[in-house]
């Protein structure tokens, strides 16, 4: 379980990383949109976080596996593997408007992908992620 979450973190991350240097393949179906645009453009600064943080769920995943060796605690990186487990649900669930399962506008690009990809992966990742956090490491 904990070698697939690395895989698709950090994969996710690379992803982030190509839009970061003008890739452009996908970007605009990652973003809510309302009215046919975008809600926001995201800077470069804002992607390159993005990137390191799924960069970094891996990396945790991996110390709370004993995959990878952190200055960290067993103890301390099984609690932030849980804290990324609830940060992915409350992804999932969303913010009944515009992201997750319960989003209340459906009829955009954005928002079929969010109902069929991004909100089901995100599930799917917090489960991975209490999986692992919880499984007798720390």
């Amino acid at each position: 379980m904990a070698w697939l979450l690395i895989a698709v973190f950090a994969g996710l991350s690379l992803i982030h990383v190509y839009w970061l240097f003008g890739g452009r393949v996908g970007q605009l179906a990652a973003i809510p949109e309302l009215d046919g645009k975008p809600i926001f453009e995201p800077s470069a600064v804002a992607t390159l976080v993005v990137a390191i943080g799924l960069a970094l769920c891996a990396v945790v995943i991996a110390g709370t596996a004993g995959v990878l060796a952190l200055p960290l605690s067993q103890t301390v990186l099984a609690w932030l593997t849980r804290a990324l487990a609830v940060v992915f649900l409350l992804r999932a669930i969303g913010d009944f408007r515009l992201v997750g399962f319960f989003k209340r506008i459906r009829d955009t690009r954005f928002a079929r992908l969010d109902t069929a990809v991004y909100s089901p992966l995100c599930l799917a990742l917090a489960i991975g992620a209490a999986i692992v956090g919880f499984a007798g490491y720390g």
